[in-house]
């Protein structure tokens, strides 16, 4: 069993970090007692396997905690499970200017004062538990995509960052659009089946339907520029650090021609080995 767990510096990042790793399959649990670290390993290990990889953020201060827990790192060592520790840290004055804007007063601050000496005081009490920390983890600076690469970096062994999952979705425009929508895209401008007695009762998930729909050169010439866009676009916002994207086709009912091209691009995305969910949010609205 992998067993993290995150300590550091109050306003540092410790949940934000939580954050990524369940992002990354760990199984977190944010503000955990150091007396149930052993107890919440034990229950880890009679699972089985259920839980292969969690993560636990303590909150240690005062000198006795760093004995409980440096008994209680023992005990796991005795235990077999391979536990490592993430310290999460930030420089002063970045720590000082998030509790300003949060407006949260931080935990020290009613005994030391000001936030200024309420950090410096927490950093010296936190020394032990640094140096024995196997990952230190320094936030001042980093955005949101920066901090999960950091992370990735330390705990995926050199793999590739989870699949990016790729919702496409077809709707009518007159139901409104996708409020989830990352991308989208207009495609009224096609030949509209609605128009053609046949093909009016059937929808973009029929072939006669694609056939009519995909058949011109502009259709095509779309289709093709539609999906290189999204072949290019997808790897940006993976290192971007996203792990979900929404790309929503509209025509007016979200019945023929939204279907059509939202399928042909599923399938296309497919075929390039990406993680796709392929829904017709408005199909069956005039059945």
């Amino acid at each position: 069993m992998d067993f993290l767990i995150i300590s550091g510096l109050s306003g540092a990042g410790k949940s934000r970090a939580a954050d990524v790793l369940e992002d990354l399959d760990f199984y977190c649990v944010d503000n955990m007692p150091i007396a149930l670290l052993t107890k919440f390993a034990e229950l880890c290990l009679a699972t089985r396997g259920r839980y292969e990889r969690v993560a636990l953020v303590t909150d240690v201060r005062a000198s006795e905690s760093f004995t409980e827990l440096f008994e209680a790192l023992d005990t796991l060592h005795d235990m077999g499970v391979n536990y490592r520790i993430l310290y999460v840290e930030a420089s002063e004055a970045t720590i000082v200017k998030r509790y300003k804007e949060s407006r949260r007063p931080h935990p020290l601050a009613a005994e030391y004062g000001s936030i200024q000496d309420a950090v410096r005081h927490e950093t010296e009490l936190l020394r032990p538990i640094r140096e024995r920390a196997d990952y230190i983890l320094n936030t001042t600076g980093l955005t949101l995509s920066m901090l999960q690469n950091r992370i990735h970096g330390f705990f995926v062994d050199g793999k590739k960052r989870r699949d990016l999952l790729v919702n496409v979705v077809s709707f009518g425009f007159k139901y409104g659009i996708p409020i989830d929508a990352d991308l989208v895209f207009d495609v009224r401008f096609l030949p509209n089946p609605f128009y053609v007695e046949a093909l009016r009762p059937q929808s973009g998930m029929d072939e006669p339907v694609q056939d009519y729909v995909l058949r011109s050169d502009t259709a095509r010439d779309f289709l093709d520029r539609l999906c290189g866009m999204v072949d290019f676009l997808l790897p940006q916002y993976a290192e971007e650090g996203r792990y979900a994207v929404t790309i929503a086709i509209g025509c007016t009912g979200g019945r023929h021609r939204s279907v059509a091209v939202a399928k042909a691009l599923a399938d296309h995305l497919r075929e390039m080995e990406e993680d796709v969910q392929f829904t017709n949010r408005d199909l069956g609205r005039n059945e």
